[in-house]
């Protein structure tokens, strides 16, 4: 494994020293908005989670190498340049051997995280299962990196593009348990409120910890996703993102727009149309994902360290 993993020297020394580690994801950089507010988004994420007494490490691959912490001129390399190869499970492999520069998904820093012991990750929303799953099948791989790998995943909920109630039978089915931080109803990304519940709520980042420390002790495996709601004051009106959404994904569908690039299509097309405010909105759910991961981080450092 080492041979293809580069692991920041800051990051391997917390890691050696049961520090506290929080994952980040790349594609938010490369993917999610335009260059240099990308690169700063990125760099601010780091800040936040460095405040907040835990290590970042952002995970990508560059010039074949898997990166786990980033320098900020890897992380400025990863937001400026083109050809950014979106990399989910299946495309580690090819993306290593090719030599490409490529940004984790969701599932594939699920995936490193857990190959190097970051128990601990923070990110804007995961991925599921889309609308009308059922008849196409388009399931994101996330939900799969969370039923088989022991790493919490600290999300504002799934993308409100997707089919939140079958997103969350499929995790069920999975076996994956999902925690409301200070909540009792599933979030939707843009809104705090999605109509679905939740039966476990913990209000503590040290609650979080605990669940996750029994959950791996008795062990079973898996992770664990904490949905933590968007903060009020970014919170977007439900009927009005919901429109917005219907119409991103009637565009979609008239295009032809599947797989892997339906995503970041769906994100663009409703950021015009919001005339950037779900931009800003997705900005802020991440910082206030970033720092809740960092203190889910801190809390399960104290008690693997007692």
């Amino acid at each position: 494994m080492n041979q293809f993993i580069d692991i920041a020297p800051n990051v391997l020394d917390a890691l050696k020293k049961n520090q506290p580690v929080v994952a980040l994801e790349s594609t938010i950089i490369s993917h999610g908005m335009p260059y240099p507010r990308n690169v700063e988004v990125g760099m601010t994420l780091e800040k936040i989670i460095k405040n907040a007494g835990a290590t970042p490490a952002t995970i990508a691959i560059l010039d074949g190498r898997i990166k786990v912490g980033l320098s900020p001129d890897e992380l400025t390399k990863l937001g400026s340049v083109g050809n950014i190869m979106k990399v989910s499970k299946r495309d580690i492999p090819y993306c290593i051997t090719k030599g490409y520069n490529g940004a984790t998904t969701v599932s594939a820093t699920i995936l490193i995280a857990a190959m190097t012991g970051i128990k601990v990750f923070a990110t804007g929303g995961i991925g599921g299962v889309h609308r009308n799953g059922q008849d196409t099948f388009d399931i994101s791989r996330d939900l799969e990196e969370l039923a088989n790998e022991n790493v919490c995943v600290v999300s504002a909920g799934c993308k409100s593009i997707l089919d939140i109630g079958l997103t969350l039978e499929y995790l069920e089915t999975k076996g994956v348990p999902v925690v409301g931080f200070g909540t009792d109803e599933f979030p939707a990304f843009y809104t705090k409120k999605s109509g679905f519940r939740l039966e476990y709520q913990l209000n503590k980042p040290s609650e979080i910890a605990k669940l996750l420390q029994t959950k791996w002790t008795l062990p079973l495996q898996g992770g664990v996703l904490v949905a933590n709601p968007i903060p009020n004051q970014f919170s977007l009106d439900e009927a009005f993102i919901n429109s917005e959404i219907e119409k991103a994904l009637a565009s979609a569908e008239k295009n032809n727009i599947k797989g892997k690039a339906i995503t970041p299509y769906l994100l663009a097309s409703i950021e015009k149309s919001t005339k950037g405010i779900s931009l800003d909105s997705n900005i802020q759910l991440v910082y206030n994902n970033a720092k809740l991961g960092a203190e889910i981080a801190i809390e399960l450092s104290k008690l693997n360290n007692l």
